[in-house]
């Protein structure tokens, strides 16, 4: 990465390993904060939303400190937002878990819903098939592991990809029992499934990738 660091804020919102994630931006070169400020969130280079636990818990979470809205004026000025684990999930339409639906950020349509495999949840390490064009994933192997901890997970990428000869979104996945989406890049909006900062050294070349496109 070049020229001067890129300004991160890792959005904290009471839902997720927001020092792991600072820890593991700072060690790739970024000027990274954790605050919920909406001046320091709207001003980053790069806004960070993380997310672990329950799907209803981590959007009313984020409704409440005003992340919600924070994400959607960034977006809508083309500034880029990533989302990690539980942070991608609410970027979707709506979460089911233990029956009881929740509405998300409806940037994708989608539903986050439990993952059909022998052993749930799943956790532990895991391969990613991504678009062979993919920013995210660049000079990354295909064999390269990344860290998972979810029991849910969205199985069916709804929004039309388009004309593949014209860029549109890049999805990844990854098989579990069956195969889900464990990772997007969509126009200034990132997420993955699963969690990079704690994915050791792949991890890091991708957060690197991130901060390369800001």
């Amino acid at each position: 990465m070049s020229g001067s660091a890129k300004k991160i804020i890792v959005f904290d919102y009471g839902f997720g390993n927001v020092r792991s994630a600072e820890r593991a931006l700072a060690h790739v070169g970024a000027d990274v904060e954790i605050s919920r400020d909406y001046d320091k969130a709207m001003a980053a280079d790069g806004l960070l939303v993380p997310g672990v636990g329950a799907f209803g818990a981590c959007i009313k979470g984020l409704r409440e400190v005003r992340g919600d809205w924070i994400v959607g004026r960034r977006l809508s000025g083309g500034r880029p937002v990533m989302g990690i684990c539980v942070g991608m999930q609410i970027l979707f339409g709506r979460g089911i878990e233990h029956g009881v639906e929740a509405e998300g950020l409806d940037q994708w349509p989608g539903t986050v819903e439990p993952l059909r495999a022998p052993v749930v949840p799943h956790m532990g390490w895991n391969t990613v098939t991504a678009p062979g064009d993919s920013r995210l994933f660049a000079g990354l192997d295909k064999e390269e592991r990344y860290y998972f901890v979810h029991s849910y997970a969205v199985r069916t990428w709804e929004l039309e990809v388009g004309n593949p000869h014209m860029t549109g979104p890049k999805i990844s996945w990854t098989t579990h029992g069956e195969p889900f989406v464990s990772a997007v890049e969509n126009g200034p909006l990132w997420a993955t499934q699963f969690h990079p900062e704690k994915s050791g050294d792949a991890g890091a070349r991708l957060l690197r990738n991130w901060l390369d496109t800001l």
